[in-house]
C-alpha cells in the first residue's frame, strides 16, 4: 500500500487520465475494458488508474480475477467542495465590487 497522496486536480490534469476517469464515472470498468477503448496499453491504463486511486478519485473492487474501477463519491465531493469555495469567493468579490461606493466621476 502506498502512502503517497496525489492532488486530485493534478491527477486530472492529464488528458488521458481525465478520459479514463470520465469513463469509470459513467460506469464501473476493468483495466481490460478501458484499454480496449483507448489508444493506450493495459499497463498504461493501470498506471493512470493508480494515480486516480491515490488521488481518491476512483475505488477498486475485486470481481473474480478482475479488478473493477469506479468513481469514488467521496473524492468527487472533495473536488466539488473546492469548486464551490472558488465560486463562492468569486461571487462575494463580485458582489462587493457591484455594491461598493460609486466612484466620484466629477473629479476627472
Amino acid at each position: 500500500m502506498t502512502t503517497d497522496t496525489v492532488d486530485a486536480w493534478t491527477a486530472l490534469a492529464d488528458p488521458t487520465r481525465r478520459d479514463i476517469f470520465a469513463r469509470v464515472a459513467r460506469r464501473p470498468r476493468s483495466v481490460t475494458d478501458l484499454a480496449g477503448e483507448l489508444p493506450v496499453s493495459r499497463p498504461a491504463v493501470s498506471q493512470h488508474l493508480r494515480v486516480l486511486k491515490d488521488a481518491a478519485l476512483v475505488r477498486v473492487r475485486p470481481e473474480g480475477t478482475r479488478r473493477i474501477y469506479s468513481a469514488d463519491p467521496a473524492g468527487l465531493q472533495a473536488l466539488r467542495a473546492e469548486l464551490e469555495g472558488f465560486w463562492s469567493a468569486t461571487l462575494a468579490n463580485f458582489k462587493e465590487l457591484v455594491e461598493g461606493e460609486p466612484e466620484d466621476r466629477s473629479t476627472t
